[in-house]
């Protein structure tokens, strides 16, 4: 073993960031003992040491760090790490980050094993919880691709832990850091809702509609709940035109009973709400999800949403959920046995069945051997925000976002926290953003009415999800002007995808869909014995949030109703069908199917490119070959009548090709039924 002599030296916590290249320990080369608390996770094991530190520049007993099995032994722990690249080593920085001070011995190995001692029995025990210890070897020839820490952990009373083992070719010490997302305002402030919202009680998980006008939350320790004033209850506030939120009020039974009652989620339209617990018949409750959906009579008894094997042998069960914008995805935080320690986010899909998926764990770049809850998914549908207490942050628990890489839900970004203005030195969670993204919603001790309060917060770039479009509308009988109930459905043009579906009832007012931008969609409305009818929105050339009101207007099936299929498009001088006209061409075989006995007419048009002569033969293959895809899919010739008018009939201008592919159309008329 080579002794080497170097200077060493203890620096205080930064939160600004290096510019000299540094390595966190890549890999584990062996260790005397590890701390393990149960029989699941990971917390406190040996590969915690791995990456950059997890705790500090905060400083205290976290799961994320390395421990020795035992506290206060007489003899010796040690743990040994490897790194990516062996480098000329100027710099060694250990994160204790808690109960600091047993550092015994400290050696680095070359890249052929040689073992050298960096020091021994060099630094004192201190009273400082943990620190970021550094050592400055002399010898600038030293070429190490490894670290060994050796330590007396009698020199310090308790468990030691130890965050991260981190090196560099530079002198510049190596700071911890938390990352903070990229323009975080320092002077963010945020407003609390006031007393209309607020009491002296306890006001947590806000749940505001994607439209921002109704705000639902959680309020317990008030008199005015049902039951016990300690218990839970969920009350809702509306903004009204002056922009003031108006006085709260219980949203009482079936919503609120006797029990604990919190609201975890809305559908897009806000005419779902999703609750914890599962409402039985007799007035009591157990752990699960549960959804209630308003009626003309007010909002129903909660039905439950049953989740696979959602229970297990683990003592911890789930008790917070996110909702999809589509309603197809369940983000939940729970304790099972692959998780890594505390409790962890984990992904439930939507079966064809209406119930919900086994949950699959959501991986480790969101999730660590601590805490992480309080879920949110954005409108955007891959923002997804959620506090831990497993990254380096302020507090207890900080809020971060993670954007989705795919379609599986167990691909992301690496957590951002969202910023000091923002995270306390408290627990925050409970982040909840409308679909214009303009504020967030959460809950914060700070300059609160008592407990906690719901306070809102002006968001800054780097934090919002991508900016999305809200359709809402009425849906109409298009000869009396009268409302009436519709299903509605959103697809994307391109692929003919299904993208999300919405009831309309009058009763309940208008329906709403929530859009991302950037795709062309078709808007559809289904009622017995009307026509559907699909409706374009072009979102492909916008950039930010759009409100768009649009009312439908729908035929009935009669004889004599002539309809207009406009999403039945042929490529310019062809007869082909442009793909995306298959589902309207869908609707019509429905239709005829629903009515053996009726006959239509088809009529061909074109638009005014080319000979008069040839577009009128043109316009004849088109209904044609309608009626011949039609006859595939079960339906007579007999029943088909045909017309064709060519250029003749045009319902829009021929100047552009954008305009002129409307008058590639069909349409037809109901003869008999």
């Amino acid at each position: 073993m080579k002794v080497l002599y170097l200077s060493f030296f203890i620096f205080l916590f930064s939160y600004s960031t290096n510019a000299q290249d540094v390595q966190w320990a890549s890999r584990v080369l062996g260790y005397s003992s590890e701390y393990r608390p149960g029989p699941y996770g990971t917390e406190y094991r040996a590969i915690q040491i791995l990456g950059r530190p997890d705790k500090l520049p905060d400083v205290g007993s976290s799961p994320c760090a390395w421990s020795p099995a035992q506290p206060n032994t007489i003899g010796e722990e040690w743990i040994k790490v490897g790194f990516e690249k062996t480098i000329p080593l100027r710099q060694v920085a250990i994160a204790e980050n808690f109960n600091a001070g047993a550092i015994a011995r400290v050696f680095a190995y070359t890249a052929d094993g040689q073992e050298i001692l960096l020091i021994e029995n060099s630094i004192t025990p201190t009273k400082e919880i943990g620190k970021m210890t550094y050592i400055f070897p002399s010898d600038s020839s030293l070429q190490t691709n490894a670290i060994k820490i050796v330590l007396q952990p009698s020199r310090v009373v308790g468990y030691n832990q130890i965050d991260a083992i981190g090196i560099s070719s530079s002198t510049v010490p190596i700071k911890p850091t938390i990352f903070v997302s990229a323009d975080a305002p320092k002077n963010l402030q945020k407003e609390n809702l006031g007393k209309t919202v607020n009491s002296k009680g306890q006001e947590v998980a806000p749940v505001i509609s994607p439209d921002g006008k109704l705000l639902f939350f959680t309020r317990s320790k008030f008199e005015g709940n049902i039951g016990s004033p300690n218990r839970q209850d969920v009350w809702v506030s509306s903004l009204d035109n002056s922009n003031v939120w108006s006085e709260a009020i219980n949203l009482k039974a079936p919503i609120n009973n006797d029990g604990d009652n919190a609201i975890t989620g809305i559908s897009p339209d806000g005419k779902t709400i999703y609750l914890i617990n599962v409402y039985k018949p007799d007035g009591s409750m157990i752990n699960g999800l549960s959804k209630s959906v308003r009626t003309r009579n007010g909002w129903s008894f909660p039905k439950e949403c049953k989740i696979k094997n959602h229970y297990n042998d683990h003592p911890k069960n789930f008790t917070e959920f996110a909702i999809s914008p589509k309603g197809k995805v369940l983000v939940l935080s729970v304790q099972r046995k692959d998780t890594e320690g505390n409790k962890d986010l984990y992904v439930s899909f939507l079966q064809p069945d209406d119930t919900w998926s086994e949950p699959k764990h959501m991986g480790n770049a969101i999730n660590t051997p601590d805490y992480e809850g309080s879920p949110f998914i954005a409108s955007d549908d891959k923002s997804l925000y959620f506090t831990s207490a497993g990254f380096s942050g302020f507090g207890n628990g900080d809020i971060f976002v993670s954007r989705r890489l795919d379609d599986t839900w167990t691909n992301w970004t690496e957590p951002e926290n969202l910023g000091p203005s923002i995270n306390t030195a408290q627990w925050d969670g409970y982040f909840n953003i409308p679909a214009s993204a303009d504020y967030a919603y959460l809950s914060s001790m700070e300059n609160s009415m008592g407990e906690e309060d719901i306070f809102r917060v002006r968001l800054f770039p780097s934090i919002k999800p991508d900016p999305v479009a809200i359709i809402s509308g009425n849906v109409l009988d298009a000869e009396t002007n009268q409302m009436i109930d519709a299903e509605i459905s959103a697809d994307i043009k391109n692929t003919n995808e299904e993208f999300a579906k919405a009831n309309f009832e009058p009763e309940t007012g208008e329906f709403k869909m929530i859009l991302p931008l950037k795709e062309l969609y078709r808007i559809t409305a289904s009622h017995p014995g009307y026509f559907p009818v699909t409706e374009e929105v072009d979102l492909s050339r916008e950039t930010n949030f759009r409100l768009i009101r649009k009312n439908i207007l729908m035929l009935p099936i009669k004889e004599g109703q002539k309809i207009r299929l406009n999403q039945i498009m042929f490529e310019q001088s062809s007869a082909e069908v442009i793909s995306s006209s298959l589902p309207e061409m869908g609707r019509i075989i429905q239709m005829m199917k629903e009515y053996p006995a009726m006959e239509i007419l088809l009529e061909g048009h074109t638009d005014n490119v080319g000979d008069w002569q040839k577009n009128l033969k043109l316009s004849e293959d088109r209904v044609v070959e309608v009626r011949r895809y039609l006859a595939t899919q079960g339906i007579e010739n007999s029943r088909i009548q045909t017309k064709a008018w060519g250029p003749a009939k045009p319902i829009s201008s021929n100047l552009t090709e954008q305009t002129r592919k409307w008058n590639r159309r069909v349409e037809f008329t109901i003869l008999k039924l």
